[in-house]
């Protein structure tokens, strides 16, 4: 039937099984543009199967098939999706089988999927039902008592792993204070100290905790991340480009981005926008991870944006993980240090910048985020270049003009310093001085905090990338066996040191990261540059101190894995280089050793009775000088 608007009403059928309803009807309006188009490709696909060269039996039988497929596409899928799924149990239940333990890291994934997965199925089967069951005790006096229960149970536990956990180890307790130190800064900068949600920061920092025992204290959390590592690194090593294309849309808008941050929503009361771009942080950079809320940009409060920003600053994204793995970094710490950044910027965000606004974005289940219109993935891949381009132009420029001011300083200091015979006076050598009692707060033995500090000053005045290149020279020497100490200057930091430095650099505070950080940002939302400029600093200072509280947890958790090295069987084996195995053992030997005069040296400890002693002696001596070789 026509209609005033000059568009066409047409009732469809629906079809179950073959079988035609009439009782349910569709109603929908086409233009008669679009009608007429449809009738001319109908006519023409008709015209063309009733032409001579197609039988009229086969054209019957292609439609029949046709029909047939799309009825029961679902079911197709279904079967598909089962048969995949039968093949994944025989091959993990398989590997399983063979060796448990080389299969514990695709075990413990495969559960993590399993529990995503039903958590999705429950809530969609039982959500509304268990918030109907809840809601009676939304204001109930239990509910207040269950609260002041379990912020006890947290305390008591706290003191109680300090008191147990740090017994042997009393240096762990430095770290703690470190984050006690932290937080107490954080909070006499923040912009509104009478609103601080403290639920929300002690929340962030526990779950921060919670995260960090698994992945440092229990085996199979550092096994399945040192996998994760492992395979990161094979990955990395085929491919760069168009990973980030592939695994994009699937993976973390519609898998892990999502999941987990409905999770720090859930736990921690942030906003759904300021939750998603923090979770999104952890696998993308601090310019892609906005794109996953771009239609609501425009519309986040300023305690939002500060926390997009901070989350990009306190995180490092896929597309460098490859650069610091290929310099000799730990991958697993790596990765976890990513994760860990996620509720504690989350937290300290909150509490340099809480919400004094009311924000329009109060769950995921809310967002509606808007779908590509490319059709195949080459279209897909040429409009993404294309956009591209500006977002590229306006970092590259903002992160060359920041770089340069930082050289003009840098040589304005160097030719200040020079006039008093201060050679090589820049912004880094200040920060090994003014840093030093921070990165000792952060657990460095007091011996290491120098190295340390430059460092860390490279990373925030230069970037993490020079950063964690000066770190792997150090670790290159300890692994190669070099002494310690050489004409009175450290040659390399502990494997602790090494440890938290890793956690300390995991992010992009740095000052360049100001520039690319507005020019992604008012490449996007050029109105709101005032106010991205307003809090971009503050952010900084937050994203940084992110990356130092992971350091401290890092430095409470961590502990030596794997037993201590049998030196006596080692040195008893002939050597001829130098290894860090080799130094540890030959200063073993040095220490257990005492010199009588112009008698043979007596040994002492395990070396006291073993006949090889001297001659390990002589070949230590001959790699390392020590006063007992003289």
């Amino acid at each position: 039937m026509e209609k005033a608007s000059g568009t066409q009403s047409i009732a469809l059928s629906t079809v179950d099984n073959g079988l035609e309803n009439p009782g349910l009807e569709l109603t929908t309006e086409v233009s008669p543009k679009a009608t007429k188009r449809t009738e001319v490709q109908d006519h023409s696909f008709e015209d063309s199967l009733e032409s001579p060269s197609y039988p009229r039996k086969n054209v019957q039988t292609f439609i029949k098939a046709r029909s047939f497929c799309r009825r029961h596409a679902s079911l197709f899928k279904k079967i598909l999706l089962g048969l995949l799924c039968l093949a994944y149990a025989a091959y993990f239940l398989a590997a399983c089988i063979l060796d448990f333990q080389r299969a514990l890291a695709l075990f413990v994934l495969t559960c993590l999927v399993i529990f995503v997965l039903v958590h999705n199925f429950l809530k969609k089967l039982f959500g509304e039902k268990l918030m109907r069951c809840l809601k009676p005790f939304k204001n109930s006096r239990l509910r207040f008592w269950m609260k002041w229960v379990f912020r006890g149970a947290c305390v008591v536990g706290l003191i109680l792993w300090l008191v147990l956990d740090t017994a042997q180890r009393p240096e762990q307790l430095i770290p703690f204070a470190g984050i006690c130190m932290f937080i107490l800064i954080l909070f006499v900068c923040s912009k509104h100290h009478s609103v601080v949600s403290w639920r929300t920061v002690f929340w962030g920092l526990g779950l921060q905790f919670v995260f960090g025992i698994v992945v440092i204290r229990t085996y199979p959390g550092f096994i399945a991340f040192q996998w994760l590592g492992d395979q990161t690194r094979i990955f990395l090593n085929y491919t760069v480009a168009g990973s980030s294309f592939v695994f994009g849309d699937t993976l973390i808008q519609d898998i892990f981005a999502f999941q987990i941050a409905w999770f720090l929503q859930f736990t921690m009361r942030t906003t759904s926008t300021e939750t998603l771009v923090v979770a999104g942080n952890i696998f993308v950079g601090m310019t892609e991870a906005p794109l996953l809320v771009r239609p609501y940009l425009a519309d986040m409060t300023l305690s939002e944006i500060h926390t997009m920003m901070t989350g990009g600053f306190a995180t490092i994204s896929g597309s460098v993980l490859g650069a610091f793995i290929s310099f000799g970094i730990d991958a697993s710490s790596l990765i976890s240090a990513s994760v860990m950044a996620a509720p504690c910027a989350l937290a300290l965000s909150k509490l340099v910048y809480p919400e004094v606004e009311e924000s329009k974005f109060k769950s995921v289940e809310g967002m509606k985020l808007p779908h590509g219109k490319e059709r195949n993935i080459l279209e897909a891949a040429s409009n993404g270049a294309t956009d591209a381009i500006g977002l590229v132009a306006n970092v590259a420029a903002n992160l060359i003009a920041f770089l340069a001011v930082l050289a003009f300083i840098n040589a304005v200091l160097s030719w200040l310093g020079e006039m008093v015979d201060i050679h090589g006076l820049t912004f880094q050598v200040i920060c090994s001085y003014v840093l030093r009692p921070m990165v000792f707060m952060m657990g460095v033995e007091w011996a290491d905090c120098p190295i340390v500090a430059e460092i860390v000053g490279i990373k925030f005045f230069i970037n993490e990338f020079v950063a964690y290149q000066q770190l792997s020279q150090y670790k290159n020497k300890r692994l190669s066996g070099v002494e310690e100490w050489i004409e009175g200057e450290k040659q390399w930091i502990s494997v602790r040191g090494e440890i938290i430095t890793t956690y300390s650099l995991c992010g992009f505070a740095n000052l360049s990261s100001i520039g690319i950080t507005l020019g992604g940002l008012t490449s996007i939302i050029p109105h709101r540059k005032s106010d991205l400029s307003k809090i971009v600093i503050r952010a900084l200072f937050t994203g940084a101190c992110v990356s130092f509280i992971s350091a401290c947890m890092a430095g409470i958790l961590y502990v030596p894995r794997g037993a201590e090295a049998d030196c006596v069987s080692f040195l008893n084996t002939s050597f001829t280089n130098r290894t860090y195995e080799t130094y540890v053992c030959c200063r073993e030997l040095f220490q257990s050793t005492s010199l009588n005069g112009t008698n043979p040296p007596s040994f002492s400890g395990p070396w006291e009775d073993t006949e090889f002693s001297a001659s390990a002696l002589a070949n230590c001596c001959e790699l390392y000088t020590n006063a007992i070789c003289a």
